[in-house]
C-alpha cells in the first residue's frame, strides 16, 4: 500500500512525464534520502522507472498522449517558445511541426504579423491563421488522432513546394552525438523534409530530451543551425554540437530585448 508521499511522487511524475530527484525534493520539501526511500517500492513494483537521476512512468517506447505532453515540462517549453518568438521577425516565413513545443511557439507568436506559416498541425493553423495578416498553409494528409496533425506522402509533397526562412522543429530526443531523433517514423520524415526546405533549421527541446535516444534518426547536427533549450546540454552532446557549428541558446527566464535569428 502506498503512503501519502509515495502517492504524491506518483502523481507528480505522471503529470510531468519525468521528474528529477532534485525536483521532487523541492516540490515536496523533503530530503533526497526521504525521496529515495519512498521511491524504492514504487520502482520495485514497476510503477516508476529510474533513469539518469530522474524517474519516469514506464510505458512502451513511444510518446505519451498529446494533452499529457502539453503539461510535461510546460514552463520550460514556454521559455523556449518565448525565445524563439523573440528571434522571429514580422513577415518571416517558417515551417512548424505539430509537437507540443511548437504549439507553445505558436502561442508565443500571436502578436507577430505578416507571417507565412507552413504546418501540418490543425491546432497551430487555428492559432495563427486568423491573426494579424498571417498566411497559414495547412498540409493535407492522414490526420493523426493523437494531436490533429497530418502525415503521409501527401503531407511531404506539400512541404516540398515551399522555401522558408526557418524550420522550427520539436524533437523526441537529441542523441549524445547530436542527432535529431523521433519515436515515430512519420515525425522523422516530416522533420527531414521540412529541414530541406528551410534556410535555417531551429531545433527546440527541453532539457529532458537532451543526450537521450529515440527510435528513428531524422538528421545529424550538421543540418542544424540553432538549438534552443532551457538548460545547458550535457558536455558530450555540447562537444558534438560545437563541432558541427550549431549555435546553442539557453532560454532565459526573461529576455529584455528582441533579437532576430541569424542576425
Amino acid at each position: 500500500m502506498q503512503n501519502r508521499r509515495q502517492a504524491d511522487i506518483l502523481r507528480i511524475t505522471r503529470e510531468r512525464g519525468s521528474v528529477s530527484i532534485r525536483e521532487l525534493t523541492s516540490v515536496l520539501g523533503v530530503s533526497d534520502e526521504t525521496i529515495r526511500r519512498n521511491l524504492k517500492p514504487l520502482v520495485a513494483t514497476g510503477l516508476l522507472q529510474k533513469v539518469h537521476g530522474a524517474v519516469v512512468v514506464p510505458d512502451r517506447p513511444e510518446e505519451p498522449p498529446f494533452q499529457r505532453r502539453m503539461h510535461s515540462h510546460k514552463q520550460a517549453k514556454q521559455r523556449i517558445a518565448s525565445e524563439v518568438a523573440r528571434r522571429v521577425r514580422d513577415g518571416d516565413s517558417l515551417i512548424l511541426d505539430g509537437g507540443t513545443s511548437n504549439v507553445c511557439v505558436a502561442l508565443a507568436l500571436r502578436d507577430h504579423s505578416g507571417l507565412l506559416v507552413v504546418t501540418n498541425s490543425a491546432e497551430i493553423a487555428c492559432l495563427l491563421g486568423t491573426r494579424n495578416g498571417n498566411r497559414v498553409f495547412l498540409a493535407g494528409g492522414e490526420l493523426r488522432a493523437d494531436d490533429a496533425a497530418a502525415f503521409g506522402e501527401a503531407t511531404l509533397a506539400f512541404l516540398r513546394q515551399f522555401h522558408v526562412r526557418f524550420a522550427v522543429l520539436s524533437v523526441s530526443a537529441i542523441s549524445p552525438q547530436g542527432e535529431a531523433m523521433y519515436f515515430q517514423l512519420c515525425d522523422a520524415d516530416y522533420a527531414r523534409t521540412a529541414s530541406a526546405q528551410a534556410e535555417q533549421v531551429v531545433l527546440i527541446a527541453d532539457h529532458s530530451k537532451l543526450g537521450h535516444q529515440a527510435v528513428v534518426r531524422a538528421f545529424g547536427p550538421q543540418d542544424v543551425g540553432l538549438l534552443v533549450t532551457d538548460e545547458p546540454p550535457p558536455d558530450r552532446l555540447l562537444r558534438h554540437l560545437s563541432a558541427a557549428s550549431v549555435e546553442v541558446v539557453v532560454a532565459p527566464a526573461n529576455v529584455p530585448a528582441e533579437q532576430a535569428i541569424g542576425g
